[in-house]
């Protein structure tokens, strides 16, 4: 029963959402430029509570010296891939919620951040050339956070009734070069696995993910595992990722 349950969110509802926030630091926009932060706050929306989500066919965005992958189905209304929110709703739970962050807010000063949905591995490539990426601030969207802590029609309460389960939920994030993987850094959006339960977690809110670690890399793509899932491993039983913020290229060890 939960097979077929996740195959069909699969299907329809194109897998697990993936949130972004940016940490500006109060940084002056010379700063922006000169290191290719991507804030998401150059991504036009059409006002406050609003969302882009790539209805316009546009196969992708910008922000700073990154481009953000996006594929949108016109036919069904559905995308995978990047989106950019604003929306503060951190209370309704459900689908409905798709392009919320938990935290209520973008990372620091910044109200944008993004979103995506692991169908088609998100991706973020570095438009100078390679680069280290610093690092990125990630947190859950609210439909994976409520969706985790109360469980729904589509997954199960993390931790189960009695809060003994070893449940957890992976963010992997891969450093690309030509192609290849570098290597991989891995962030826990939720882990259940300790001894006592009092240390069981679901982040909540922008959590800084360090990603030097990766080395020079073209690019970055994000997929999501969880104990919660279908029989292919990448895909999500209607769960959600909220989260990289900051992306920077470190321009004294770029790549000769």
């Amino acid at each position: 029963m939960r097979t077929t349950l996740a195959i069909a969110v699969m299907t329809f509802l194109a897998a697990a959402p993936v949130a972004v926030g940016a940490d500006v630091n109060m940084k002056t926009p010379a700063y922006f430029a000169m290191d290719g932060l991507a804030t998401f706050e150059d991504v036009p929306l059409s006002g406050p509570e609003s969302f882009y989500n790539g209805s316009d066919l546009a196969g992708g965005f910008t922000s700073g010296s990154f481009s953000f992958n996006n594929n949108y189905d016109p036919f069904w209304g559905v995308w995978n891939g990047w989106a950019v929110s604003n929306i503060t709703d951190n209370t309704t739970p459900g689908w409905s919620n798709q392009y919320s962050a938990i935290p209520g807010s973008g990372q620091g000063p910044s109200s944008n951040y993004g979103v995506a949905y692991v169908y088609e591995l998100p991706s973020a490539t570095l438009a100078g050339g390679p680069a280290v990426v610093d690092g990125a601030y990630f947190t859950n969207t609210t439909y994976a956070y409520l969706s985790m802590l109360n469980g729904d029609g589509w997954a199960k309460k993390f931790g189960g009734t009695d809060g003994t389960d070893e449940d957890w939920f992976l963010l992997t994030i891969s450093g690309k070069l030509a192609g290849a993987t570098v290597e991989t850094v891995d962030f826990y959006l939720a882990d259940f696995r300790f001894a006592g339960s009092g240390d069981d977690y679901i982040v909540s809110d922008w959590t800084w993910v360090d990603l030097t670690g990766l080395g020079v890399v073209d690019s970055l793509e994000f997929d999501l595992a969880s104990s919660d899932s279908v029989p292919e491993p990448a895909t999500m039983s209607l769960l959600a990722v909220g989260g990289m913020a900051l992306l920077r290229r470190h321009r004294n060890r770029r790549a000769k």
